[in-house]
């Protein structure tokens, strides 16, 4: 995995977890709005669509870059929609990290030849 690879994967990394906490939040002001007098929509639907729209043009350049095929493209898109699949999405992402680091190093130490 090459550093730029490895920098779309790490971005995406990054911004899973805030936007699926923007979205949980968001849901609970939808509740507020609805049953007390405290309207934060405005300010949260603002926060969530902004790590919404990093989120998917960090996802279009992690699928190009890292060279997914189509399910695993459309899971993480998926898993952007989800309330709580920014999580999921990031603990797999870090898990994909770090096996590329693994296999870096192996490569490196002359254990694998891939």
């Amino acid at each position: 995995m090459d550093i730029k690879t490895a920098s779309a994967l790490r971005r995406l990394r990054l911004v899973s977890a805030p936007e699926a906490v923007s979205f949980l939040v968001l849901l609970v002001c939808s509740v507020l709005k609805r049953t007390t007098d405290f309207n934060a929509v405005p300010v949260m639907g603002a926060v969530h669509g902004v790590l919404f729209v990093l989120y998917v043009v960090f996802w279009a350049d992690a699928w190009n870059r890292a060279r997914w095929d189509i399910r695993t493209g459309v899971l993480y898109f998926v898993l952007s929609v989800l309330p709580t699949g920014g999580f999921f999405a990031e603990r797999k992402l870090r898990r994909e990290a770090e096996s590329a680091v693994i296999a870096a190093r192996a490569r490196k130490e002359g254990i694998v030849n891939a």
